[in-house]
């Protein structure tokens, strides 16, 4: 009996070795120091005032609500009117192939969806923060024209029109009398609707993300994530970085902002970290409840003939295709990008890029990174080479008299391009990485996911000999420029 005990304990001794040594070795390496904690850096506590009691009387005009919410927070305007969300161009930017820094933002870039703003206002300016942008003079120094119930209402009634200005019977006093922090529903008015509808930009924002399950998205699913707890906001400068506009990751937001730089038990995963973004193995799938458009011809535009559709065709616009369940494309990334300006010359017999990610596998600040890849057939001057922005409202515009030649005529005038009279339809790609959608760790790529015959990476165009698993990844097979830079 005695001999059964001593070895039972002898065997429970080894047990208890086996798994802390198991344990020890797929750790993370750093993990004799304690693991970042990601709560940290989660807002615990949101406050909020009933401001019902402090307007009772009806508003005349939007104007009236900003100067009374001004009265109590004389310096929000003020910092509003500083940052991207009210300026639509960010700070001097050094853009390569030209000499030197500029401006660049919604304000004045090229796009593939719905071309540029530019003798376009009424209709794009409806998702700017502010009241009245109709042409090219509007007064961006005026506090007054600061729209402060499109972030702050809580009504659920307030909806913006052309130019930015309250559609025809919103309730003004309803919705300064329900205001507060911004909500996702909030945000998503102008970002999960850009760019003319649901899903045409982000594949990876729609309105399933306003009260998702936690298989949609594990942040604000399963832990009720509202935008601002990763968008972190002082004095209405919001952080985050959108590749559609922008060229570099200034005031961005890292996965490392909660989470341990070497997050896995398994050494065996974090050894891919040097090449691979957690956005590729946590974000499996986009568009996961409702499509996205991945491609715009609009050369197809204006056929009477053809049935109007949203997700396949519509006289104004053209040709859609929309996919649900969109598994992302990958390529290298080092967060920073190329970008077309208007004026760029370009070879039509190839694909336009408008925003190109920069980065290959010989580069250290590289990792693979998942996108949706918005490909269009977009207007473009025969005789000048250069990507065209039609005017598409209003009288003289597309939409209106669906006369391309006189619409880029006039867009000519309004954008200082000289149109020559000449047009065709070039095949462009936008680039948009994925960072919402993050789903459940159980969900996440699986090594047979990317390795082995039925791998989802092409890795011969992401410059490696094949499968690294069989034939050696960038490191071991010395593929990287400056190695001592990983």
């Amino acid at each position: 009996m005695r001999k059964f005990k001593y070895h039972w304990v002898i065997g429970a001794l080894i047990m208890i070795i086996s798994i802390a040594l198991s344990v020890w070795l797929f750790m993370p390496k750093d993990s004799t120091k304690a693991m970042k904690d990601p709560w940290a850096s989660v807002i615990k506590t949101r406050h909020h005032l009933d401001h019902a009691r402090f307007f009772t009387q009806p508003f005349k005009k939007p104007q009236d609500v900003t100067k009374a919410c001004l009265q109590c927070h004389p310096q929000a305007a003020k910092d509003m009117m500083k940052t991207v969300h009210w300026k639509w161009e960010g700070d001097p930017v050094k853009i390569p192939g030209h000499k030197d820094p500029m401006r660049i933002g919604k304000k004045n870039l090229v796009n593939n969806f719905c071309l540029g703003i530019t003798g376009n206002w009424p209709s794009c300016t409806s998702c700017h923060a502010g009241y009245g942008w109709e042409n090219s003079s509007f007064d961006f120094t005026k506090e007054e024209n600061v729209d402060c119930l499109i972030c702050h209402d809580w009504s659920g009634t307030y909806a913006k029109g052309p130019s930015g200005y309250p559609r025809e019977g919103v309730d003004l006093l309803a919705s300064a009398q329900k205001v507060g922090y911004p909500r996702r529903d909030n945000c998503g008015i102008c970002h999960i609707y850009g760019g003319g509808g649901m899903g045409v930009k982000h594949g990876d924002l729609d309105n399933t993300l306003v009260n998702p399950s936690e298989n949609l998205d594990i942040h604000m699913g399963k832990f009720n994530f509202l935008c601002v707890d990763c968008h972190k906001t002082t004095n209405h400068n919001i952080k985050g970085k959108a590749y559609s506009v922008s060229v570099n990751h200034e005031n961005g937001i890292f996965c490392t902002d909660c989470h341990d730089a070497v997050p896995h038990r398994d050494s065996r995963i974090n050894t891919h970290l040097s090449s691979v973004a957690c956005q590729t193995c946590h974000i499996p799938l986009v568009a996961k409840k409702a499509p996205t458009k991945t491609d715009w011809d609009w050369s197809k535009a204006g056929d009477s003939s053809r049935t109007d559709d949203t997700h396949t065709y519509l006289k104004i616009k053209g040709e859609f295709i929309y996919k649900k369940n969109l598994r992302p494309e990958y390529t290298w990334f080092n967060l920073t990008t190329d970008r077309y300006i208007l004026g760029d010359k370009i070879d039509p017999s190839k694909v336009v890029y408008i925003n190109k990610p920069i980065g290959d596998i010989t580069d250290p600040t590289a990792l693979i990174w998942p996108f949706k890849i918005h490909r269009a057939k977009q207007p473009y001057d025969m005789v000048n080479n250069f990507l065209l922005v039609p005017n598409l409202s209003g009288e003289g515009g597309y939409w209106h008299d669906f006369d391309w030649e006189k619409a880029l005529q006039q867009g000519g005038i309004n954008t200082g391009m000289n149109f020559s009279g000449k047009y065709g339809f070039a095949d462009t790609e936008m680039h948009w990485p994925l960072s919402h959608m993050v789903a459940p760790s159980t969900q996440a790529l699986k090594c047979n996911d990317c390795h082995g015959d039925h791998s989802i990476m092409n890795w011969k165009e992401l410059g490696y000999d094949g499968d690294p698993e069989k034939y050696g990844g960038r490191i071991t097979n010395n593929k990287i420029k400056n190695p001592e830079g990983v």
